[in-house]
């Protein structure tokens, strides 16, 4: 049997109101979960981003002398050989800031002197001969610092120049785009000469939502005091024990020092990551009630369409039309409502993406997540529409006919 489309039309333009509403519903939800759906991927494969650090098996020490007599260099020394010869700690390191965690130091590195403004911003980090083991970063060209390079705490925090720096591959060839940093002179804001002399893989800084959060260098220097904050990397599954041990012997071994707190550097992570994670839940479950209410409202059409063409339906039963005929003209009708709605959708989506892209410098979204919420909304249509089309089709000829 023939698909009745005059039919269908004309009954949905006799009833054009409740049609028009669920139309509007589905391409406002189809725009919704398009976007929605693109911005929750871009978060998650920038939650996902990989670190270049060890971060699992990595805890930071928050150490701050305040007693008069409080001996910064004795306690550094102190602290660091207790913490390396603990049985599982690979290494740990005395640092100015923590990555991942949103508070860290940056400068500007030049390529020629005299050039107090341009260049690339860098995030850079004190550690010593060891420093790049602790962290679990990998060397790739190049040489590390040696013990006799490694420069004293500096007078003030802003003292952190140094005659030879290590750089991430990243930051290297933004200075250097034709591959050559290996070896070359850069000068600090203050015009002060540093010899590139290693470079690592991949690391990525302290501040995780910025556009180059792998801009980073290594200065070989211990950190200035009274605080200091000290980064330990354990071997796998021995990271809670061992902090749980460090924190103990740490608080008590030394008097005129507090231990501020002991953490996990996953927990630095986490916590960068907070807003753009709440931002994935939030969108995700709006999109979700979203769809729910869009599938209740085609439900209910579809319901109300039924219990208002008992006669037709029965006449239709008794000139012959089979059950499966009738779930397909309800099926049928649904899906022009749908694709009217999707229609729309389409635009409405496109027009929301061009506009976040515009507004936020986000990507455009891409065609392939139209075409999947296009095949959402039909399925999801199809879905609602199903049990109020079967119910039409047990409507038997002979109740229908008696029906006023």
């Amino acid at each position: 049997m023939s698909i009745p489309f005059r039919p269908i039309l004309s009954a949905l333009l006799r009833n054009r109101t409740g049609a028009l509403l669920v139309a509007i519903q589905i391409s406002i939800a189809l725009a919704v979960l398009v976007n929605a759906v693109y911005i929750v991927k871009q978060r998650v494969d920038k939650i996902s981003r990989p670190t270049g650090l060890d971060d699992q098996n990595i805890f930071v020490v928050s150490s701050t002398g305040f007693a008069r007599d409080f001996d910064y260099n004795a306690s550094l020394r102190e602290d660091l050989d207790y913490l390396r010869s603990i049985p599982g700690v690979i290494s740990a390191v005395a640092v100015n800031g923590v990555p991942l965690s949103g508070g860290g130091s940056a400068t500007n590195l030049n390529t020629v002197p005299n050039k107090p403004a341009g260049g690339k911003n860098g995030n850079y980090f004190t550690v010593d001969e060891r420093g790049l083991e602790a962290l679990g970063v990998r060397l790739i060209a190049g040489r590390n610092f040696r013990a006799d390079e490694i420069l004293p705490p500096p007078p003030s925090a802003a003292g952190y120049a140094s005659p030879q720096v290590i750089l991430t591959k990243t930051y290297a060839d933004a200075l250097f785009p034709n591959g050559d940093a290996l070896g070359k002179t850069l000068y600090d804001v203050d015009n002060k000469p540093t010899t590139v002399i290693g470079i690592v893989e991949y690391m990525m800084g302290s501040w995780v939502w910025y556009d180059d959060p792998d801009y980073v260098y290594f200065v070989p220097r211990l950190p200035s005091g009274p605080a200091v904050r000290y980064m330990v990397r354990t071997e796998p599954g021995q990271r809670d024990a061992i902090m749980q041990a460090a924190e103990a012997h740490m608080s008590a071994a030394n008097p005129r020092r507090a231990i501020n707190w002991v953490r996990a550097l996953e927990l630095f992570k986490k916590n960068s990551y907070l807003a753009d994670r709440n931002m994935g839940v939030f969108l995700v479950t709006v999109t979700t009630l979203l769809l729910a209410i869009t599938s209740l409202g085609i439900f209910g059409l579809a319901t109300f369409n039924v219990s208002t063409r008992t006669k037709q339906i029965g006449t239709r039963r008794a000139v012959g039309a089979r059950r499966r005929d009738i779930v397909r003209y309800f099926l049928v009708e649904n899906w022009l409502i749908t694709t009217g709605g999707i229609v729309v959708g389409c635009a409405m989506a496109l027009g929301v993406g061009y506009w976040l892209a515009s507004e936020y410098h986000l990507p455009r979204v891409d065609l392939y997540y139209l075409v999947g919420g296009v095949l959402v909304l039909w399925g999801l249509g199809t879905l609602a529409a199903w049990q109020p089309a079967r119910r039409a089709a047990k409507v038997s000829p002979a109740l229908a006919t008696r029906t006023a």
